[in-house]
Formats: structure tokens, C-alpha cells, sequence
């Protein structure tokens, strides 16, 4: 996701740097080129602070998976020996 954002934001001053270039550009255009571009990096922190956050998410929520794997395994284990315990008497 964030490749596509900084991909947005180089478009958009390609974009800029043409329209000046091309002599099309008035102030007015050029303030609203600006002003499109401030909005596009925000709403880029934006998705970077929201993908950085389910990051962090899934990564707790693996840690969790392992730890109930983890004690899944041994519970297994522990009813396996009370198992053979009680098979031997």
C-alpha cells in the first residue's frame, strides 16, 4: 500500500512540474496543485499509520496463535502420559 501512495505522490508532481513546465500553470493552479499534493502526502501518513497499526495487530495476534499452539501441545502431551499411566495399572 504505501508503494502506491508514494507512486500517487510522484505522479502528482510529475504532474506539477509539466503543467508549470507547459507555461498552462496560473497561480491559482499552481496553489491548487500545492494544495493537492499536501492532501495526498496527508492522506499517505494517514495509510501508513493505519497499515503500521494492523501490522502491529497481526503481529500480536501470531504471537497469540503460537502461544495457544504452544499450551495446545503440551495439554496433548500431558493427556498422553495420564493416558499411558492409566493404560499401565
Amino acid at each position: 500500500m504505501s508503494k502506491t501512495i508514494k507512486n500517487t505522490l510522484k505522479l502528482t508532481a510529475a504532474a506539477a512540474s509539466l503543467a508549470v513546465l507547459a507555461g498552462c500553470a496560473s497561480t491559482g493552479a499552481l496553489e491548487e496543485v500545492r494544495m493537492t499534493a499536501e492532501e495526498a502526502k496527508a492522506d499517505a501518513a494517514q495509510a501508513n499509520s493505519t497499515a503500521n497499526r494492523a501490522l502491529n495487530t497481526a503481529n500480536q495476534a501470531q504471537r497469540d496463535a503460537q502461544a495457544a499452539m504452544q499450551m495446545a501441545q503440551e495439554n496433548r502431551q500431558a493427556m498422553d502420559r495420564m493416558f499411558e499411566r492409566s493404560m499401565r495399572k
